[in-house]
Formats: C-alpha cells, structure tokens, sequence
C-alpha cells in the first residue's frame, strides 16, 4: 500500500487520541478528530505500510510503586488513506500489565511490547487483517533486566535490543544496575545474547535508542547520567562498552533537582542525533506547588561521519514542561516536541502557569533547531504521555 504523502500527528490526552493535520512547509498544526482507547494512552507505533497504528493502553500508574491497574490492551486502529482519520480496527488484546513502549518488527508482522514493572518482553503476531493477535508464548520466561523502558528491533529485524534502566540507590536500597538486553529475532522469538552492561551495570541507565541510518551505530540515551552513549554494531554483537559518551544537559547537573534525560532520535540525513532532557519537579512556596527548576530542552549533537561521535552544538530550549516525546518529520525539517504536563513557574516575583503544549521547531541544514510556535493542550489533570507523526 503506497503512501498519500500526506503527514499526521497523534497525541493523547489520557485515553483520548487526537489527530492532526500537519503542514511541514508552514510548521503548523490543524486538529481534526479524537479517538478513545480503552485506558490512558502510552505508547504507539505504525504498521510499515503506514494503513494502521498499534497503540498500547493502560490504567496503570508510572513508576514503581503506583497504582498497577487493571486494564492494560493493545489495540489496532485504521488510519484514513484520504484523511488520516483512526477508527477501531478488530478487537483491543489485553495485556499482562502496564506497557511501557511498543513497537513492530521491521515488517510488522509482530507487536514488541516492553513492560517496566515488572519488567518483560513479550511478542504479540500481526493478524492477516492486521488486527493485533495473540502473544507468541516463549518456551521459558524472557529475561528483560531491571525496568525495561523500550523495545525495539535492528534495521535488519535479526535483533530486538530492550534498554533497562536499573534504579538509583535509595537510603535503604542499593543501586540496581542497568543492561542493554540484546535478543536475535527469529518468527517472533526472542533468544537472549550477550548484553553490554558497562561497569557491570552501575552508572548505567540507558532508557531509548535510536539506529544511524547507514552506519552500525546506536545512539542511547542514559536517564540516570543525563547522557548519551554511542555503540557500535558487529554482526549480532553490540560492543560491551560505549565509544563514546556526552553529557546532554547544558549545565551540571544539581543534586536537589530530579534531571532526567528521555528519548533520543537521529536525524534521517544521519547527521545530527537529538536528546530530550526533562524535568517537572516541585517545590512548594505559599502553599503552592512551582516548578522547582532544571532544564526541558532538546540537546542537539552533530555526529562525526568517520568515528559517530556526538558533538553538542546546541541546547534548545523546549518551552514547556517535561518533554516525553519528540518526533522528526520524514523529510527532516521539522521537529514536533510533546510535553506531558503543565505546571506553575516562579518568575522574580510573579507566577506564570506554562500550560501542556506541542512545540515545533524548524530544522536547520545543520541540524541545529529553530523554534517557530507553540499549540497549548487543556489536559486537565491528564497527561499528554504520547506523540508521533506517521506518513500516509
């Protein structure tokens, strides 16, 4: 099935999805309309022939030790050729828990589903009428490390490589170190590799990544060291340590603010690789609750053609609060950035309230990023957990 050339944009607001049109020449928005899942949207990926999106859906809470919650689904949804509208395609497939990220296989005759607490990874088959199936059921349990945060396969399909963060120490709890789990992808079977898991895991928290185009190099991006690191592909080996690492925050790193870094994305030219840097902490003044400070940027590296190095060369900032997601155009010239909240900032004397919002920004030849606009979202107490722009 041949593509339109026409772009969308999904967002959700709790359970909702809503699509918008998206003009990449005038890097402006137009809504349209909003689906609804069975629960609070996480994550979503699109068929490869670009006809329907798998969205993953949860009442659960993030993190560990939040509500677990009792509906948990994977479902299809048929995407418009004329328009890009969704609609229900086939019956939601309930899921063991709350996913954290899904994707296809490279053909998308499989859903990979990753589950953080506790943490999984599970293959679900694409149905002839590419409805979401039943679960390909392992002959033993697959081992996903420490709280997996995405799953996703090689260019190639002969991998799936699942990033899990491990955990910080706490006062009365040790560091639980991380691992880049490493699978070979046979009839969506995952067989454990050998996984790099540097310094044996401790100081190691990768949480995305993200493939160069044309070269054996992984980007991925560290949540618990405000970094990216660079890997390099053998065959169905990964390096057992990184190439290279950057810091992606524009400052060093505070102890009493809670800085995260989120999803990392290469541009299509594979020239420049992305990081979202987050933050959404509190801090209470008067009774109120303001944002207690850190930096909600998108940290641009340009990418050494010989070695893949990561070179910062900018940091931009993302005007809102705690960017989760961010996407590039297919063209490569516009970037969306989706924040999940809103919150108050202090500012001198007076309280300005930074609303949940998509930003965008131009993308320079270079790579660097310009921004143009911001659409503010009413998300009420809901979270805007999910963005993507999908071809049609």
């Amino acid at each position: 099935m041949a593509g339109t050339g026409k772009l969308a944009l999904y967002a959700n607001v709790g359970p909702r999805l809503t699509h918008y049109d998206v003009d990449v020449d005038a890097a402006t928005l137009t809504r349209r309309d909003t689906v609804t899942l069975p629960a609070n949207v996480q994550y979503a990926w699109p068929h490869a022939n670009r006809r329907f999106l798998y969205v993953a859906s949860s009442d659960g809470a993030s993190g560990v030790g939040g509500r677990t919650g009792q509906n948990h689904h994977v479902s299809a949804l048929a995407i418009d050729p004329a328009t890009g509208a969704l609609s229900p395609h086939g019956a939601p497939v309930s899921l063991p828990s709350r996913p954290i990220h899904m994707a296809t296989d490279i053909p998308s005759e499989h859903i990979l589903v990753a589950f953080n607490h506790p943490g999984a990874a599970r293959v679900y088959r694409v149905n002839p009428d590419f409805s979401a199936g039943p679960e390909v059921v392992p002959p033993s349990p697959v081992d996903a490390g420490i709280f997996p945060h995405q799953i996703l396969a090689t260019p190639d399909n002969r991998l799936v490589l699942v990033p899990a963060r491990g955990h910080d120490s706490q006062p009365r709890k040790p560091e639980e170190p991380g691992t880049l789990m490493v699978y070979r992808f046979e009839n969506g079977g995952l067989t454990p590799l050998a996984s790099p898991a540097p310094g044996g895991g401790y100081g190691f928290g990768p949480r995305h990544l993200d493939f160069h185009p044309t070269r054996p190099w992984i980007y991925v991006s560290l949540e618990r060291q405000n970094a990216v690191d660079l890997f390099e592909r053998d065959g169905d080996t990964i390096a057992p340590m990184p190439r290279f690492r950057e810091n992606t925050l524009a400052r060093p790193h505070m102890p009493n603010i809670h800085q995260m870094v989120g999803t990392v994305h290469v541009h299509p030219n594979g020239r420049t690789v992305y990081v979202a840097n987050r933050a959404s902490g509190t801090t209470t003044v008067n009774g109120r609750a303001l944002f207690a400070g850190g930096e909600n940027s998108i940290a641009v590296f340009s990418i050494d053609q010989d070695t893949g190095r990561p070179r910062l060369i900018q940091h931009a900032d993302t005007q809102g609060i705690h960017p989760r997601t961010f996407h590039i155009d297919p063209s490569g010239r516009l970037m969306v950035v989706a924040h999940i909240m809103g919150l108050d900032v202090l500012e001198g004397d007076q309280v300005r309230h930074v609303p949940t919002r998509l930003s965008l920004f131009r993308i320079a030849d270079d790579g660097t990023l310009g921004f143009v606009r911001a659409y503010d979202i009413d998300s009420g107490d809901e979270t805007q957990w999910w963005m993507g722009m999908v071809s049609y």
